[in-house]
């Protein structure tokens, strides 16, 4: 990171310039005013948001904060679903494009595609609703979804939506050791999932995961009842008393299903993250502030505008927060065609994605910058055979873009002149936080640049205090947002030590940054024991647990390390049991054990065996001169004074295994 005055700033394009209508904030005058009433009257200011949507009753009190609790619209009654789907069909728009589905296969003639309208995706809600109720899903009730990438996903939680159901969706990259720790703490009885899934050509075998965990729940309290099964890869799976085809429970119910009234703080859903400890932690977003300010955040940080002409595309899974905001929630209550893509970026070949946006004329897209490093490397080749001149809003999500990357990606994709929002936020905040707005924002690359509107951000010491400019500190947020998380299910004590116990009176969100001269933020990365894989958190404790599980190994450490593609790899330190000898076949023995313990994201990059780790007289590893000997250092220049034993970091720095 740099703030130095030689980094180049870009100004917005003029929305001619790349093909818009108009931009919805068109210049840093606007976007400043509009951020200073935001913070000056935030009541009047979300309630004037909130009044574009739907509500059955109208809160009677906006904001209710007693730190760190707050409630959003409170006394008011809407639903996600209706503001998501139905309304549009009420107001006469029924026969308008809600989602693109692209399954991954690509015959000789065309890949598969299905447009599905709002009507249609009334209707399919309805029924699945209709479905899940008559398995005995209640208001409130946990229902699990492990899918693919397809249509009957965005289906699934919607219908969860309608009732008032609660959705537990997990990434379907996720092993069934995932599965049954999320179905246990969410007390959850129905599971949703499919056959199997394509990616790279290849089937995800997600039934047979789901039934593996069945089977260690069952003759427990926690034992699963339902499971619903899309039928999509026709790979073999055992259908047991428990499983019904989807096209069995869900073709055959009814389309009549209202949705119901809920309660602006009703739970709308739980979303798995990893945390410091061994277990995942339920975070837990309701319903209200949730839909207004993933929605907000939609239509001004990517300038929707619903003219029928926008088609926008987040390549996220739903399984992550990013496709919970950024491709439903926060998108299709602004009436604009969200794409869904079923597969891998480079299949069948490393223009997948940029024929993708040439096909359905994409106009929005946003990925990650693992991905867009990808890209990178594939070659310059691959979109330049592409027209991607219905582009005009690029994003960036997931953790923070280098420079090369952006000026490749502004240059490549976005021919020289689209605006790039880098966004940062987190499953927690639950939308946008600190991001340009590309009709009023001059960018930075690197950047994530000014808080969105309603965002009070700020760079802290560790007693609270705002630091100078230029200063490293604590990423802070000063002020209750719509869409922040509500607690971690089933664990008060969790929630509070997590985000707002280190800096009192502020959310913490786990992430160091600087504010340049122009008051920039930029990410510095997380100051705790969590790594951001491509986009993604994941636990050291989480993956030292797999580890340690398996019978050779007796201790482990893992760090994060500078990764070419990933951003940030997995670095595993690891002492062995006698009996065990390192090589490299024990090292793809740990890959795959915590591959299926815990994910293929979770495979460690790097292993190194060591006979000792670094340690200080109390005997807690000491990860930072780890982190140094995963990036390849091998002269160690931090404070080494409560090391207990120094010759052990200098064997592991010297270490030819890998």
């Amino acid at each position: 990171m740099t703030t130095e005055q030689t980094v180049p700033t870009y100004a917005p394009p003029a929305a001619n310039d790349v093909g818009a209508l108009s931009w919805l904030v068109g210049s840093m005058d606007a976007y400043r005013a509009m951020h200073q009433r935001s913070i000056d009257d935030p009541e009047g200011f979300w309630s004037d948001v909130a009044s574009e949507f739907h509500w059955f009753e109208k809160w009677d009190t906006v904001v209710e904060w007693d730190l760190p609790d707050a409630k959003w619209f409170v006394g008011g009654k809407t639903n996600l679903c209706y503001n998501a789907v139905d309304r549009h069909v009420a107001d006469g728009y029924s026969e308008q494009i809600a989602i693109i589905w692209e399954g991954e296969p690509y015959p000789d003639s065309g890949p598969e595609v299905r447009r599905i309208t709002y009507r249609e995706l009334q209707n399919e809600t309805a029924k699945c609703a209709n479905a899940l109720k008559a398995m005995g899903v209640k208001k409130g009730d946990v229902v699990t979804i492990y899918m693919g990438m397809v249509p009957e996903l965005a289906v699934a939680c919607l219908a969860c939506a309608r009732i008032g159901a609660v959705h537990s969706v997990i990434f379907g990259g996720f092993s069934s050791s995932a599965i049954v720790d999320r179905v246990k703490d969410a007390k959850s009885k129905v599971i949703v999932t499919c056959d199997g899934s394509w990616r790279r050509g290849k089937v995800v075998p997600l039934k047979e995961n789901v039934d593996e965990a069945c089977q260690s729940l069952d003759g427990t309290p926690d034992a699963v009842e339902k499971v619903i099964v899309v039928k999509r890869c026709e790979n073999d799976v055992a259908i047991n008393g428990r499983d019904v085809w989807w096209h069995d429970a869900v073709g055959g119910a009814s389309d009549d299903c209202p949705c119901v009234p809920l309660d602006s703080e009703a739970m709308s859903f739980l979303l798995y993250t990893s945390g410091s400890t061994g277990k995942p932690k339920g975070i837990v977003h309701t319903t209200g502030g949730y839909m207004v300010h993933t929605s907000y955040t939609s239509k001004l940080t990517f300038n929707m505008i619903p003219d029928g002409q926008q088609i926008y595309w987040c390549t996220a899974d739903i399984g992550w927060i990013t496709g919970h905001s950024y491709i439903l929630y926060g998108i299709l209550p602004n009436r604009v065609t969200s794409v869904m893509y079923e597969g891998g970026p480079d299949f069948p070949d490393a223009s997948r994605f940029w024929d993708i946006v040439e096909r359905h004329r994409v106009t929005q897209f946003y990925t990650a910058p693992t991905a867009i490093r990808a890209f990178m490397k594939w070659g310059n080749e691959h979109p330049a055979k592409h027209d991607l001149t219905t582009l005009q809003v690029l994003g960036t999500v997931g953790e923070p873009i280098n420079p090369e990357a952006w000026k490749w990606y502004r240059k490549h994709i976005g021919r020289g002149v689209c605006p790039i929002v880098d966004t940062w936020w987190q499953t927690e905040t639950g939308g946008h936080m600190l991001t340009p707005l590309p009709g009023a924002t001059p960018t930075k690359p690197g950047s994530c640049t000014l808080p969105f509107p309603g965002i009070d951000a700020a760079v802290v010491d560790e007693q609270g205090n705002e630091v100078p400019n230029g200063e490293q500190g604590l990423l802070a947020i000063r002020k209750p947002w719509p869409s922040m998380l509500r607690g971690i299910f089933g664990d008060r004590e969790r929630f509070v030590d997590t985000y707002w116990k280190r800096l009192p009176g502020m959310y913490f969100p786990g992430d160091g940054a600087v504010r340049d001269d122009d008051g920039y933020f930029w990410i510095t990365g997380r100051v705790d024991d969590v790594i951001n894989v491509s986009g993604h958190r994941l636990g050291t404790a989480e993956v030292e647990s797999a580890l340690v599980a398996h019978p050779a190994v007796v201790e482990a450490a893992v760090v994060g390390m500078p990764h070419e593609i990933k951003g940030t790899g997995i670095a595993a330190f690891v002492t062995l049991g006698p009996g065990h000898e390192p090589g490299e076949g024990l090292k793809n023995e740990l890959r795959a054990h915590v591959g299926n313990d815990i994910g293929a994201i979770a495979k460690p990059d790097l292993i190194k065996f060591a006979a000792g780790l670094p340690k200080t007289r109390s005997g807690k590893i000491m990860r930072r001169l780890l982190r140094d000997i995963a990036a390849g250092k091998t002269e160690i220049s931090q404070d080494v004074t409560t090391l207990e034993d120094l010759s052990v970091v200098a064997k592991l720095a010297s270490s030819d295994e890998s």
